[in-house]
């Protein structure tokens, strides 16, 4: 069975930094791209950030420039660090893995992290 935890998540001043972290565990072949999502509250889930099994990055328009996304393939795990964080940056942050445990990938998810900003 394939989880992913995430990490680093917490209640932190506006201007403020964050570094989030999701690991991948269980048994698998290989992870093809990883991704953070927010949802915050009373909104839809958004797409903050994605990264290719090897490196390449995208980012949401409103995070670029303040987030950072980036892998570890050997550690299995992807990172969010975020600055000049917002109260708009509140939400719970999730992690999206495509996970090969055989030929059909496995798209799987955190259970999330707080993030709270505070003004």
């Amino acid at each position: 069975q394939v989880q992913l935890v995430e990490s680093g998540g917490g209640l932190v001043q506006a201007g403020g930094s964050l570094r989030l972290s999701c690991a991948a565990s269980g048994s698998f072949l290989s992870i093809n791209d990883m991704r953070w999502y927010r949802q915050g509250p009373g909104k839809q889930r958004e797409l903050v950030a994605t990264i290719t099994s090897s490196g390449n990055t995208n980012y949401a328009d409103s995070m670029k420039g303040r987030f950072i996304i980036s892998r570890d393939n050997a550690k299995n795990t992807v990172y969010l660090q975020m600055k000049s964080l917002k109260p708009e940056d509140t939400a719970v942050y999730y992690c999206n893995a495509l996970i090969f445990t055989g030929v059909i990938p496995h798209d799987a998810w955190g259970q999330g992290t707080q993030v709270t900003v505070s003004s």
